[in-house]
């Protein structure tokens, strides 16, 4: 075949027809024209005929193709383009390119690309005079006038963005941005056009996350001082370090008059905290962090944002100071903390800190009673607790079940399942305010007679009245169930109505128990009740995890009898992300406070930095206790628990950056060590700072008759559950002298009923720009999607070490590209860069479940644990989930096996972002290769708040 077909597609940039969006292409000269679907209809005929001869001309099939390959040129090019937009010309050819290679049409597409080829040589070859003159650009500003472009500060914003970082250039940026300039370009356009520019080079330079970052920072501070000015206001950084000290007063009184601010924060010395600001913080922002903020945490009036990032730390540590004694210094402390991303707080707290309604806990944990009255009131609560951004954990075991007699009406229960459905709808219609949608878990205990249709609640198949879609489910397991599996027994379902003294119950006393309601089953004094092989309930437990995700599989007796509060009441579920194992009951709704240290943070190749460490914990956790006073309870039930018992929940985030920092591998011994040393720190000065909490300002109210008041400290109440479970298979070693800690505590107290507890943070991760909580990483190249929209990640670590070992070329990144971010096929990597960099899904879950198990040994609570699986099958879950029975955890999280289809195999170039309508699928040269399962939850997946 010639270079170039006999007959040549035509290009997008000749005369096109108006269409009826406002949709518009960008001319290579920079010149404006309407967009016009009927024109690649043309090209892509031409292009037919091209290979085919002037017999397609006519041809049905052809038709037929041709108007198949234009929608799907078209969909992908306005996808979330409601209000119209602007397409570079080549952009359009990109997308006529992919839509025949996607087609199958390789011959086809194989022609266009020549000859696109040979067009661009031609107008390379052309004489400048040739060629039509480039306009001069202006733009439409706000007012809707038109003015010059001003590429002078285009160019001094791009260099200021990119100074100082390693491997960045402007040039790229500016090349691609000018590319997409076009006569009356928007200044909003304007804006985001670097910004677009950046992100397209982080897949070959991680460092253009940095740059990004500070380009959207530009487009920041022009929203956010003209709006404060009332007029079109620009500054650079440069300008900012001197500007922020004096942009914040005039924030902090904008805020309190559009009554998003607290007033009590402008009674602050707000001189002094504005001298405290730190500009310079503002640069340590990756693309995905800052543009998270900017969607979903920045304040703004009707849309435009007025808070900037400096500023919104210090809201935050305002709003954690406003009761301390000598609050500025306080808030300047909280303020450090947070702005070096050392620690950060959860997502309702950094969302409502300093506003005048601070709900700032993340977890709310609830008993629903059984009668229609407890009923409601709990899908009530569920909203009001919801509608500040609260995650939910529901136990919903003491409601009877089908079948049940009702006294009242002398009728049969239908059980627990139309109730859940209610409170699965309570929780689409609560999405806090569109901030991120309402999320709540039901929890129910594996004896409930209607445990088998739990099971089923989110399958796709069945009575949809029935069907819980958007609501998480957890199995509350006792052991004496894992006994019955192991040993291969019976198993009896009861109604709750008739032995409602299971629900309180747990070790031998709930066997004893439970033991004797067999009996009265057996001899006819229990109405609804029904017998199962354990086994075959475990394995039907299993296939819907693995099939839709849920139910989570949680064990009840290792989170009582390793609570320390086990004194006034029982642990009934765990939370929204299965961290929390607070006590819960009609009179009390259970609530936590959540903040996360950034391991990576305290962590260099010689260890972990203790001094630094302990700094940060002290600190956390005089912020975490400041909100349960500080805190805007919506229910009274809430309010009444939280400061009776005062939980807070540490936890961590950066794990696997921590480990690419000692150069270990997540599948190694020494990871599962390095595992139980960091935790054994963190509970060590977690629980010291709770008792210096507890000397300066008094013990929490239940401590006597606690764990705590017996010296019993998580690691010491290994040996309860080992008492009533002989199987246990849990390391007890320690490193640390407790027993110095374990008499202060009996003699101060603590001013924390639970301190610990280790949670997904996958936001707030990602605004600090390291690893999600205790997870491996997930692939070393790849798009990720959340509420924000979808952005390009990779391994700067991983990038690192390719270019010191001279491996990271445009090949590398076809590679990883092509083998879903893993090194593992990738020939010419070495080995150790492979086992250091293995992926979530090349790492042996059994792995994870050792590390977890030391964690949890140092931990009072739980902690959020995925487990990943490449192959999964009925024996490999049921091994592993055995095994975190007997290694002790209290808890597990989503199953997550690889996807049916592997991640999107185009160039990232124009795929990633909220405000790229581009996203093209597969690329030419990687077809789809099978894989083992499909994926029981996609990783952050936007829909699915849990992950949030």
């Amino acid at each position: 075949m010639s270079s170039s077909p006999a007959v040549r597609p035509a290009e997008p940039d000749a005369p096109v027809q108006l269409m009826a969006t406002r949709n518009q292409v960008i001319r290579r000269n920079g010149a404006l024209t309407p967009f016009d679907p009927g024109k690649i209809a043309v090209a892509l005929t031409k292009a037919f005929l091209a290979v085919e001869g002037a017999g397609a001309a006519g041809s049905a099939r052809v038709h037929d193709i041709v108007e198949g390959l234009t929608d799907d040129v078209v969909a992908g090019l306005t996808r979330r383009s409601e209000a119209g937009r602007t397409f570079h010309i080549e952009d359009i050819q990109d997308q006529v390119e992919l839509a025949l290679m996607r087609g199958g049409h390789h011959k086809v597409a194989r022609a266009y690309v020549l000859y696109r080829e040979e067009r661009a040589r031609e107008r390379a070859a052309e004489p400048p005079g040739a060629r039509a003159a480039a306009p001069r650009l202006t733009m439409t500003d706000e007012g809707g006038n038109r003015v010059p472009l001003d590429l002078e500060r285009l160019e001094l914003v791009v260099d200021e963005a990119c100074r100082d970082l390693e491997g960045v250039a402007c040039e790229p940026i500016l090349v691609e941005t000018r590319r997409n300039l076009y006569d009356g370009i928007t200044t909003g356009e304007l804006a985001e056009a670097p910004i677009l520019a950046a992100r397209t080079l982080i897949e070959r330079e991680p460092n253009y996350a940095f740059a990004s970052a500070r380009l959207l920072l530009d487009k920041l501070r022009r929203e956010a001082l003209s709006f404060l000015e009332g007029r079109r206001v620009e500054a650079t950084q440069a300008q900012m370090a001197e500007g922020y000290a004096g942009y914040f007063p005039a924030y902090l009184e904008a805020g309190v008059r559009a009554e998003l601010i607290d007033p009590e924060l402008s009674r602050f010395d707000v001189p002094r905290l504005a001298a405290a600001l730190r500009p310079e913080r503002d640069l340590a922002f990756q693309y995905l962090g800052l543009q998270t903020l900017y969607d979903r945490y920045f304040l703004h009036v009707e849309g435009t944002r007025f808070e900037l990032p400096q500023a919104f730390f210090m809201r935050v540590a305002m709003g954690l100071a406003v009761r301390e004694i000598d609050r500025e210094a306080r808030a300047i402390e909280f303020y450090e903390l947070l702005s070096s991303f050392d620690f950060m707080c959860s997502t309702p707290t950094l969302f409502n800190a300093g506003t005048p309604r601070p709900q700032l806990s993340s977890c709310f944990l609830t008993t629903v009673c059984d009668d229609l009255g407890s009923i409601f009131k709990a899908v009530r609560d569920n909203a009001m607790l919801a509608k500040y951004s609260g995650g939910l954990g529901n136990d919903w075991t003491p409601v009877r079940g089908l079948g049940a007699h009702i006294k009242g009406t002398n009728g049969k229960s239908q059980g627990v399942v139309p109730f859940l459905k209610v409170a699965n709808d309570t929780a689409i219609a609560v999405n806090q305010g569109g901030k991120r949608k309402g999320a709540v878990c039901a929890y129910l205990e594996t004896w409930h007679v209607d445990i088998e249709e739990f099971l089923d609640l989110r399958k796709n198949t069945g009575d949809d009245r029935r069907r819980t879609h958007d609501m998480n489910t957890a199995n509350w397991v006792p052991d004496l169930f894992m006994e019955r599996v192991t040993a291969d027994e019976g198993w009896t379902l009861f109604s709750p109505d008739e032995v409602p003294d299971l629900h309180d119950l747990t070790g031998a006393a709930f066997r004893d128990a439970y033991e004797a309601h067999e009996r009265r089953a057996e001899a006819g004094e229990i109405r609804v009740f029904r017998k199962v092989r354990a086994v075959d309930l475990w394995r039907r437990m299993l296939t819907m995890l693995f099939e839709t995700g849920h139910p989570w599989i949680t064990f009840k007796d290792a989170c009582n009898l390793r609570s320390p509060q086990g004194h006034v009441g029982v642990v009934h579920s765990s939370n929204l992300c299965t961290e929390i194992t607070l006590n819960t009951s009609a009179g009390e709704v259970a609530v936590c406070n959540l903040g996360s240290v950034n391991l990576a943070a305290h962590v260099s190749g010689e260890g972990i930095d203790r001094e630094h460490l302990s700094r940060t914990v002290r600190t956390a956790m005089r912020m975490l206790d400041n909100v349960v006073d500080i805190n805007f309870y919506t229910i009274p039930e809430a309010r009444a628990s939280n400061l009776r018992h005062r939980p807070v929940g540490l936890g961590l985030m950066g794990f696997q950056d921590a480990l690419h920092a000692l150069r270990l591998a997540y599948a190694s011994d020494e990871a599962v060590a390095f595992a139980d040393e960091s935790m054994e720190i963190v509970s060590y000065e977690t629980i010291q700072a709770s008792v210096d909490l507890a000397e300066e300002r008094g013990r929490y109210q239940s401590f006597e008759g606690s764990l705590w008041s017996q010296g019993i400290l998580p690691i010491d109440s290994i040996g309860r559950l080992q008492e009533a479970r002989p199987s246990l298979e849990m390391d007890r070693s320690a490193r640390l002298d407790w027993e110095a800690l374990r008499a202060r505590v009996r003699r101060v107290g603590m001013r924390n009923s639970n301190c610990m507890a280790i949670a997904p943070t996958a936001t707030i991760s990602n605004i600090c720009g390291v690893s999600q909580s205790i997870e491996p990483a997930y692939q070393n190249l790849y798009v990720k999607s959340n509420m924000s929209g979808d952005f390009t990640v990779v391994n700067a670590a991983l990038v690192r070490d390719l270019k010191d070992r001279g491996l990271w070329d445009e090949v590398m990144v076809s590679d990883l590209k092509y083998y879903d971010g893993s090194l593992g096929p990738i020939d010419r990597v070495p080995d150790d860069l492979k086992a250091l960099y293995a992926t979530a899904f090349e790492v042996d879950p059994s792995w994870l479940v050792e590390a977890a198990s030391r964690r949890q040994k140092w931990i009072d609570q739980a902690q959020s644990l995925n487990l990943y699986m490449s192959k999964p099958s009925g024996r490999a879950l049921d091994e592993l989930y055995r095994l975190a029975w007997r290694r002790g955890l209290k808890t597990t999280y989503y199953l997550r096996a690889q996807s049916a289809s592997h991640v999107e195999k185009s160039t990232l170039k124009g795929t990633d972002g909220k405000l790229n309508a581009v996203r093209p699928a597969a690329e030419p040269a990687a077809p789809a290769r099978p894989v083992p399962a499909p994926q029981a939850c996609a990783i952050d997946d936007p829909e699915c708040e849990a992950c949030q």
